[in-house]
């Protein structure tokens, strides 16, 4: 993979968050593992995710620095170095402030497998990171959170947003969507009283292999990318 084919990952991986309302403002970001080793492709700060083209992607060193691009690095480089320095197995990392999800890790309840979604994450319970709600700003912050991400692919950041990673690009973004989609639908059904059944471990793990094997994750980022495409032609501006 070349510096470009990661580009066009990135890009691609922005604009599917974008579309599905995982943008906030010009804040959050999906990054992919540089395949030289140098550190983590990401957006520039400044755009929103359906905003993101090639020319609007950097190059992130360990220790933060620009390497390729231009623009300012997001401040929150270091979820993404720390987590891919931590995980070996983890090409793609993924970070936003997904509503339906901040909202559910308010009330400190573990997220059940009431849907398909949650199957994609328990068991065992999502990690969530309590750390500190503030942003991470330093390697110490990214260590942390990737010490309790563990080997999990997905992590509650408390008052903050989500983190979810991924071999590739598809599994990581796919995972942020269902994991914001897995709880609103727990927030929808505790609105209406507290929660009476859900999938057992047993049934849920078994669903994760029939509802998310990968081939069924890329079909379902493969429909995303379609989505993208059309909204792209009608508009008249380029993936």
């Amino acid at each position: 993979m070349n510096a470009d084919d990661v580009r066009d990952w990135v890009v691609l991986a922005s604009q599917v968050l974008g579309l599905e309302d995982h943008g906030d403002l010009v804040w959050g970001h999906a990054s992919v593992r540089d395949p030289a080793g140098r550190g983590a492709w990401m957006k520039a700060a400044g755009w929103g995710f359906e905003e993101v083209e090639a020319d609007r992607i950097l190059l992130v060193g360990w220790e933060g620095e620009v390497l390729e691009g231009s623009g300012r690095r997001h401040a929150e480089y270091p979820i993404h170095t720390e987590i891919l320095r931590a995980r070996p197995d983890v090409q793609c990392v993924v970070h936003t402030q997904a509503p339906a999800a901040v909202a559910f890790a308010s009330l400190n309840q573990p997220l059940r497998p009431i849907s398909h979604e949650g199957t994609f994450f328990v068991p065992p319970d999502v990690a969530r990171f309590t750390q500190t709600g503030d942003l991470i700003l330093t390697r110490e912050l990214g260590r942390a959170l990737a010490e309790t991400l563990q080997d999990r692919n997905a992590a509650l950041l408390v008052h903050h947003g989500i983190v979810t990673v991924g071999p590739d690009v598809p599994t990581a973004v796919v995972g942020a969507i269902l994991l914001e989609r897995a709880c609103r639908k727990q927030l929808w059904a505790m609105a209406a009283g507290p929660l009476a059944t859900w999938s057992s471990d047993e049934e849920a793990l078994r669903k994760r292999r029939h509802c998310y094997p990968p081939e069924l994750v890329r079909q379902a980022w493969d429909y995303l990318v379609r989505r993208v495409q059309e909204r792209r032609a009608r508009t008249g501006a380029s993936v």
